[in-house]
């Protein structure tokens, strides 16, 4: 059987629910700041569930969003502070192999292309998140990815570290096989895939409902490097403006454990080499996708 990755689950969510903090635009930023050991934690938690990657709680701790809350100066500390976390989480679980995967998000706001720097300065950015992260990582995850633009933004600056890239891109939730910029998912991958030397070493699905990644799937295997998803657990995501808070989103009732490990598994027949889950899936969740890996 092939062998099959193992993300992690979504951090923010699970987070919001074992912190006693009031939840704030910065979330999980401000759990990363004012609770580390609850990160370190949760961490440890997913590795013991099963999984092979766990990736730094750095998601909202991009430059732009910090200057927007007046937290900038904390930058340099939250990227150590999210790193020290992970290897925290690996000395604990005695677990070495692990792998840690710095997170390149957008970097304005989930979802809202309309929000997208234009590519000069989302390509600085990254660059200087890639310096916050390249010293405590295994590889890249350009992730939630909504636009051409800033994907190859945050693909070109995460290929300068040398490291491996993974590419992860949010579809729409209505099946049209579109990123959540309106762009064709087929014209996405030409663009970002082709890139010769500068293409991702895997591409994924993520954050998006996993009915939506399942009606995209036909265009994603079309891809010769290793695939993959990695869905949400919201009920829909349209509510969700810059300035937020997550509060603003409903979680499903019909997805869990098994029902999300379902989907993973058909992924993984249709030729998925990495799977995890992202914004309301759980330890628990990857808990049952290694159980029925384990299983087969």
């Amino acid at each position: 059987m092939k062998k099959v990755t193992i993300l992690d689950g979504g951090m923010g969510q699970e987070l919001l629910r074992r912190s006693l903090r009031e939840v704030t635009p910065m979330w999980s930023a401000d759990v990363m700041l004012n609770e580390p050991q609850l990160v370190a934690d949760l961490h440890a938690d997913f590795i013991r569930a099963g999984a092979d990657v766990i990736t730094l709680n750095t998601y909202t701790a991009t430059p732009s969003r910090l200057r927007r809350e007046g937290h900038f100066e904390f930058i340099e500390k939250l990227h150590q502070s999210a790193i020290d976390a992970a290897k925290q989480a690996k000395d604990v679980t005695e677990r070495s192999e692990t792998k840690i995967a710095a997170c390149l998000p957008p970097l304005v706001a989930s979802y809202r292309t309309e929000a997208v720097l234009s590519y000069e300065s989302s390509l600085s950015e990254y660059r200087q998140l890639v310096e916050l992260q390249a010293d405590g990582c295994d590889l890249f995850i350009c992730e939630t990815m909504s636009s051409i633009v800033e994907a190859k933004a945050a693909l070109t600056a995460a290929k300068e570290s040398g490291k491996p890239v993974w590419l992860a891109l949010s579809v729409q939730d209505n099946g049209q096989k579109r990123l959540r910029s309106g762009e064709h998912l087929l014209d996405a991958i030409n663009s970002l895939v082709g890139l010769s030397n500068e293409g991702p070493d895997a591409v994924l699905l993520n954050c998006s409902k996993p009915e939506a990644i399942d009606s995209a799937w036909s265009t994603l295997s079309q891809v010769t490097c290793p695939i993959g998803a990695y869905a949400n657990g919201f009920t829909s995501v349209e509510s969700l403006y810059p300035g937020d808070t997550v509060k603003v989103l409903e979680s499903r009732r019909d997805l869990g454990p098994d029902a999300y490990a379902s989907y993973a598994q058909q992924w993984i027949t249709q030729g998925a080499t990495i799977v995890g889950g992202c914004c309301e899936i759980g330890p628990s969740h990857i808990a049952r996708i290694r159980q029925m890996l384990d299983q087969t």
